[in-house]
């Protein structure tokens, strides 16, 4: 999936809800006793700040460009490195621990990037993948404006995994992780003209789809989600129920 140019709309939209397991993560990591921490696929590097506000020493590192760009913009201060999985520019056991949050999920080889993290970790690993997102959202905004699906961008069998509790443990452990597996859910409560910043700025499979459409089907898909989302809404935002898979390998 490519996020070429969408760090600013993502920033304004989904690292808000991406954010959402940073409290459950540091809790399963606890206290940071000066312990050095590597956030991979950083994004905006909110998550990243808020690691280094709670005393961790935080290096961010992201692949994309205009994800960079906007990480430095708000966060002058984080120390920044480009590169992205499945090969890190960084040698074994650089960090003490390594945190991937929502990269998982769209690598294209799951198992060859789940290895990586662990070689580039002295210690702890800890990585999140959806088991309910808001695809499900954008899914009902597409039939309810009669238009077709994208196609599924599915991994080849023998890489894909099933992206639950049970199914991220199974592929972390082919990936030479010994994890412990729990999962999070919480409501997102984000305001209709946050969700249409995402999609409209191009992130993750909905705004691929958007962006793809003809001016008249994109006029379509926006009325659908006026309407989808004045059904949803409560007090002027749109509850969204959320879950997330997250593993932590404590080796080391």
């Amino acid at each position: 999936m490519s996020w070429q140019g969408a760090g600013h709309a993502y920033a304004e939209s989904y690292a808000e809800l991406c954010a959402g397991t940073g409290e459950q993560m540091r809790r399963l990591l606890g206290a940071p006793w000066g312990r050095s921490l590597l956030d991979v696929g950083a994004g905006d590097g909110r998550l990243a700040a808020a690691w280094a506000d709670a005393g961790w020493r935080v290096t961010a590192c992201e692949p994309e460009q205009s994800m960079r760009e906007v990480a430095a913009l708000r966060h002058p201060h984080l120390p920044l490195i480009g590169g992205g999985l499945p090969e890190l520019p960084l040698v074994d056991g650089s960090f003490d621990v390594v945190i991937a949050n929502f990269v998982l999920n769209h690598v294209r080889d799951p198992r060859a990037g789940a290895a990586e993290l662990r070689r580039v970790a002295r210690g702890v690993v800890v990585a999140s993948i959806w088991s309910r997102s808001p695809s499900a959202l954008w899914a009902e905004v597409t039939d309810r404006a009669g238009l077709a699906p994208a196609p599924g961008r599915r991994l080849p069998a023998d890489e894909d995994f099933e992206r639950t509790p049970a199914g991220f443990e199974r592929m972390l452990r082919d990936a030479g992780w010994r994890p412990y597996v729990t999962e999070l859910t919480w409501t997102w409560r984000p305001e209709p003209r946050t969700l249409w910043r995402s999609v409209d700025g191009g992130v993750a499979g909905a705004g691929a789809f958007y962006r793809g459409l003809s001016d008249a089907d994109r006029r379509r898909f926006r009325d659908a989600f006026d309407a989808v989302v004045a059904e949803r809404a409560v007090d002027g935002r749109v509850p969204m129920t959320q879950s997330a898979a997250i593993g932590v390998d404590r080796r080391g």
